[in-house]
């Protein structure tokens, strides 16, 4: 009997869609931090919100210097809390920082005052309104 060729043997195996399975993530977290991320974010949040607030807290951080200078934008609302304030994406992260296992919390900690850092080497002068608000509610 002739042996079957590999082209037909895979013809009749479905294949499987990678795309359905990728997940955004942070460069620079390990899996298990992802994993941890992903996990919250089913219970509390919605799917990749720790990841886009990651992205726009970095291009806040390594966007225009005017950014920083500017206390509201002019297309922001002013109400803490909405996606137009900058400060928001920094709220999120830390609302997930202290809901994260602590080694997962410790990893995205380390990205996040990294980027906490350019941020107040960028803006050098921060008004401080209430000094028991976190600065980034402050100054953003």
């Amino acid at each position: 009997m002739p042996r079957r060729r590999p082209s037909a043997l895979r013809g009749e195996i479905p294949v499987r869609n990678q795309s359905l399975h990728r997940r955004a993530s942070i460069d620079g977290l390990s899996g298990s931090c992802t994993a941890d991320i992903h996990r919250l974010e089913q219970s509390r949040h919605w799917p990749e919100s720790t990841a886009e607030a990651f992205l726009q807290w970095k291009l806040l951080a390594y966007g225009p210097l005017r950014q920083l200078a500017e206390p509201f934008p002019a297309q922001a609302c002013g109400i803490l809390g909405c996606w137009c304030w900058p400060g928001y994406f920094r709220d999120h992260l830390e609302e997930v920082l202290h809901a994260l296992p602590r080694k997962s919390a410790r990893e995205l900690r380390t990205l996040v005052r990294a980027l906490d850092r350019t941020i107040m080497d960028r803006a050098r002068i921060f008004r401080m309104d209430y000094p028991d608000e976190p600065w980034w509610r402050s100054q953003l």
